[in-house]
Formats: C-alpha cells, sequence, structure tokens
C-alpha cells in the first residue's frame, strides 16, 4: 500500500529527472565544444605549470574513472529523492558548466605536457577522449566541479561503510584529471573553489534571506568588509598571497550576513550542521572563532545552572550530561552524536536580537524541557546570547517578576554574562508583549 502511494511521485521525480538531463546533457556538449574551439582558435593561449608538476607520473588505467564522471552525471539526478533537490541539484550543474565555460574564455589556458600513447582499452578511451577534447579548456576545471557536486548528492544518500568506497571512487576522479594529463594544478585548485562557491550559492536545503540590518549590524559588517578588503589587497600584494583570497572571501561573507542575510551565510540546519560548503568557503573565519571560544573561555565555567532543570553555558566541545541543547550559535558546527538531542536556533553573534527571533527561542527551550530532563542552552561562550534568551524564559515562566530580578538571577550563578542596555530594552518589550500580566 505504501509502496504504490510512494511510486506516483518517484515517477513524476524520474520524469523530471530525465527532461533535466535531456536539457544539461545537449547544453554541456555544445557550450563546451565550442568554447573549446573558440579558444583553439585565439593567440593569446597561455599556461601555468608548476616545476614539481612534471613529477607527476602518466596512469593510463586512471582514464577509467575519468570517464566514469559522465554515467555519476546523469546517476545524480536520478537519486534526488524531492522535487526541490533535483532543481537545485539541476541548477548547480547548469552553473557548472556556465562558470567553467566563462573561465575558459576570460583566461585561457592550455595544457602543455604530451600525452603518452597507450595501447589497449585505456588507448581507445584516450582516443575518443580526443576526439572531442582540445587542450584548452583548462581553468576551472569542469571535471573538477562536478566531482564536487555530484560527491555532494552521493554523499546525502549514502550511508555506513558504501560511503567509504564511493568517496574513494570520487577521490580517483579528481586525481584522475592529473595523472591522466589532462588539466594542470591551477585547473584543480580553481575547479574547487568555483564547485564550492557554486554549492553554496545554491542550497539545497535552506534559503537566502535579506532583512533590514541595524546600525550595530552594519557596523559590524563594514568592519568585516574592511578586513576582507584588506586580504584581497594583501592577496596582490605578497608572493603567494593568491591564498588569502580565501579569508578574504570568509570575511566577505560574514560582512554580508552583518549586512542583512543574517545567519543564513552560515547555512545551519536546525540540527546543529553548517552545509558542508559552507564549512569550507567559510573555514578561515570559522578556525578563527573556534579559537577565539577556546582562548576566552579559559576562565568560564562550562556551564551553570539557572533555574531547577535549565542552565547556560558556551558550545560544548565535549558531550555533557544534559538530555536536550538549544544551540544559539550561527558559527560553530556540531558533529551528530548519541546523547543528549540538539536543536540549532542560530543569532548572530554581537548582536541583539529582535523581539520576533527572541520570542521563538523562547518558545523552542520550552519545547525541549521534558520533565525528567535537563536543558542547556548554549551560545559560544554563554554570555549573551544564551543569557538574553533564558531571562526572557525565566520572564515568560514567571520565575522572575522583573527584568532585573531575571538578570540578577542569572548573575548569580554566571557573573560573566554581558548584557547590555540594548539587552535589556529588548527584554523590557519582550516582558510587555509575552508577559502582560506579570508587567
Amino acid at each position: 500500500m505504501a509502496d504504490s502511494a510512494v511510486a506516483p511521485g518517484r515517477y513524476r521525480l524520474w520524469k523530471q529527472a530525465l527532461c533535466w538531463l535531456l536539457l544539461l546533457g545537449p547544453l554541456f556538449f555544445l557550450s563546451y565544444g565550442q568554447v573549446n574551439h573558440f579558444t583553439a582558435a585565439r593567440a593569446d593561449v597561455g599556461s601555468l605549470v608548476f616545476s614539481w608538476e612534471h613529477a607527476i607520473p602518466f596512469m593510463p588505467w586512471t582514464i577509467v574513472p575519468y570517464w566514469s564522471i559522465d554515467l555519476l552525471y546523469g546517476i545524480s539526478l536520478f537519486i534526488c529523492t524531492s522535487q526541490r533537490e533535483l532543481t537545485r541539484h539541476a541548477w548547480r550543474l547548469l552553473a557548472a558548466s556556465l562558470v567553467a565555460c566563462a573561465g575558459f574564455l576570460l583566461f585561457p589556458l592550455k595544457f602543455t605536457f604530451t600525452r603518452p600513447d597507450s595501447p589497449g582499452l585505456f588507448g581507445w578511451l584516450f582516443h575518443q577522449l580526443e576526439q572531442f577534447d582540445l587542450p584548452y579548456n583548462q581553468a576551472p576545471s569542469l571535471h573538477i566541479i562536478l566531482t564536487w557536486l555530484l560527491w555532494l548528492r552521493f554523499r546525502q544518500h549514502l550511508t555506513g561503510p558504501a560511503r567509504w568506497p564511493a568517496g574513494g571512487w570520487f577521490w580517483l576522479i579528481a586525481v584522475s584529471v592529473m595523472t591522466t594529463w589532462q588539466h594542470h594544478f591551477i585547473d584543480v585548485i580553481t575547479g574547487i573553489a568555483a564547485g564550492i562557491a557554486i554549492s553554496y550559492a545554491i542550497p539545497v536545503t535552506g534559503r537566502w534571506r535579506w532583512q533590514r540590518p541595524s546600525s550595530r549590524a552594519r557596523r559590524l559588517g563594514g568592519r568585516y568588509a574592511i578586513g576582507a578588503l584588506l586580504m584581497g589587497l594583501l592577496a596582490w600584494g605578497v608572493p603567494y598571497g593568491t591564498i588569502l583570497l580565501w579569508p578574504a572571501a570568509a570575511l566577505l561573507m560574514v560582512a554580508a550576513g552583518y549586512a542583512g542575510l543574517g545567519t543564513t551565510v552560515f547555512q545551519k540546519t536546525p540540527e546543529g550542521q553548517l552545509s558542508l560548503s559552507a564549512r569550507w568557503l567559510l573555514w578561515p573565519y570559522l578556525a578563527g572563532a573556534r579559537l577565539s571560544k577556546r582562548w576566552f573561555s579559559r576562565t568560564l565555567p562550562a556551564t551553570s545552572p539557572v533555574f531547577a532543570d535549565v542552565a547556560l553555558g558556551g558550545f560544548p566541545d565535549r558531550p555533557l550530561p544534559f538530555t536536550a541543547v538549544l544551540d544559539l550559535t550561527a558559527e560553530f558546527h556540531h558533529r551528530p552524536a548519541p546523547g543528549a538531542a540538539w536543536h540549532s536556533y542560530p543569532m548572530m553573534d554581537l548582536l541583539v536580537p529582535d523581539l520576533a527571533d527572541l520570542q521563538r527561542a523562547v518558545e523552542r527551550l520550552n519545547r525541549l524541557r521534558t520533565p525528567q530532563g535537563s536543558l542547556l542552552v548554549c551560545c559560544a561562550l554563554g554570555l549573551s546570547r544564551s543569557a538574553t534568551v533564558v531571562a526572557a524564559w525565566l520572564l515568560a515562566t514567571g520565575h522572575a517578576a522583573s527584568v532585573a530580578q531575571a538578570v540578577e538571577t542569572i548573575r548569580a550563578q554566571r557573573p560573566q554574562v554581558v548584557l547590555t542596555p540594548e539587552h535589556l530594552r529588548l527584554l523590557e518589550d519582550f516582558q510587555e508583549v509575552s508577559c502582560p500580566i506579570s508587567a
């Protein structure tokens, strides 16, 4: 009965997947081939090769994983389990072709090694490749972009031991672009960057949202934007400074978060996980946030009990004896593990949340509480975001008759909390709107 109910939905998805494949396949071959032939006729095509690349061996058998990406490309559309996933994945594949072709036209490069002849099946596969692929479509490597995008889809639907051989095969595909003497290292690096940027810009889950930022948010966004600009200038001004474009991009996206995109720049799920694309793109900022947390939490207690079964504290680095956790950070990734039920309601660091966000956070706190359990409300250090939500909860439940009493209750257990006049005004507004009787 259940199978017959599910089957029509699957068939509709497969039909849509087939339509996407019939669109994307010809578009890929047409655009890729035309750009390749156009670049072959240009006189301004250079090359960028590191000296150590001459030591990379030519491995004919790796043409097999290299070619396998064509099959995996088609399969990836049919393993999607929702229309949203299928549509977003298809748009990613379309963006991959467009971004790569734009790169080939704007920064034309040529592969410079002479590939030796290969006998047998491997030689035949190389011959088929050469019929279509001239050595001009190089950076960013479309093969690498697609390898990343396809792995994200297969990774989503593979669990347990199956992930390891699948992951190993995708690693072979990525390595094969160099061991088949098809691409230089610069093509691989730019392909990785382009792939991550595409998957980040087109998230499969969640969506981009913009809200008018507060004046404090704009100031913080401006500081991060200045940091991004300085990193970008250093990238062009120092030897091997190109790597600084990575932290520049991370800081720029955090600046965009403060400028109105909010917590969506971190792509954090309700279960507390940042998307893999966000973790890679924002890694320089996320690593800095981790180091900052460890430094400033040296003298802080990990958690502080506030009332009965509710405690507040910093983002836990290890499992703690709580049955549930309400995570208010946007910038920290929670690795799934058996133990406490984890729920994330992300808020931007260093900002006072708006009233609606505070009300929703208190609602989630109430839902996570259980008669026989204990609850941790955490932010980066357990000083502002978590303290604000717990204070609002004390007011909403009648455990505090005033904002001053709620703050005093919290400070008695965790005297290091930082609640500014803006936080206190928010709590006054919360009490007036959400606790009319006590107010």
